[in-house]
């Protein structure tokens, strides 16, 4: 059985403020082999990791990530609304995850925000940057714009994406195969192990989200997941172990 992949949720986001470094790097420690994340673009076209649209719960700013340049996010404090410990800690670039992971091994979900707000080549500027980092074979993108996640197949058909959702889709693995998606990434009410099954022998992964109770994961090891995003990697990992996994 292949290694299933433990997905850190925003890093270890459960122990730290999310989408920051000190997430990213935690995560590595607490035994993640993937690392899961939400990249936006600024006013002037840079790759942001933040999971909002807006800045008010993680950078305690008003208004739209879409609305500032790098240059004024890079001066927010995006962990201090965590704890004190975390004073300082900015909102990173795709670039400094790509680096922090490149020569690990690691696992990147890059999650595209962009069903709220359209960000015009988002796609084409974070597949470009997974290419600068010769990454391609360890990304997956995923998004909730199904539209995107196919046109990330137009600029690039050899980039693995992943279709979130969170309802009980009847076949994902078919509608997979319309929209040339690699992964399912459901909600975790959203997945039975026969689903798993028949995914698999059409060639398509489930990798469901935010799974952070115990006996759910255990489920979904058994049911055969391919990967498992939780805000808990340390727990994931301890389990995974455990079962030889």
């Amino acid at each position: 059985m292949p290694q299933l992949i433990n997905f850190a949720h925003r890093g270890a986001s459960a122990v730290c403020p999310e989408n920051t470094m000190a997430a990213f790097e935690k995560s590595l420690e607490l035994g993640a082999t993937g690392i899961e994340t939400d990249v936006q673009m600024t006013k002037d076209g840079r790759l942001v990791l933040i999971h909002d649209e807006t800045l008010k719960r993680t950078a305690g700013a008003e208004g739209f990530v879409k609305d500032y340049t790098y240059e004024e996010l890079s001066k927010l404090d995006a962990g201090g609304w965590f704890g004190e410990a975390f004073q300082g800690e900015r909102i990173p670039l795709l670039e400094e995850l790509l680096e922090l992971t490149q020569s690990r091994g690691t696992i990147v979900n890059i999650e595209l925000k962009n069903s709220s707000v359209p960000y015009p080549g988002l796609e084409e500027k974070v597949i470009e940057a997974v290419n600068q980092f010769k990454m391609g074979d360890r990304i997956v993108i995923s998004s909730f714009n199904h539209y995107s996640l196919l046109h990330c197949k137009r600029v690039d058909s050899d980039i693995r994406t992943g279709i979130l959702y969170m309802e009980g889709l009847y076949e994902p693995w078919e509608y997979a195969k319309r929209i040339q998606a690699d992964a399912l990434h459901a909600y975790k009410k959203a997945v039975l192990p026969e689903w798993v099954a028949e995914a698999q022998r059409n060639g398509v992964v489930y990798h469901p989200f935010t799974v952070n109770d115990e006996n759910e994961m255990k489920s979904l090891i058994e049911a055969g997941v391919a990967g498992i995003i939780t805000d808990y990697p340390d727990v994931l990992s301890g389990l995974l172990q455990t079962k030889g996994v």
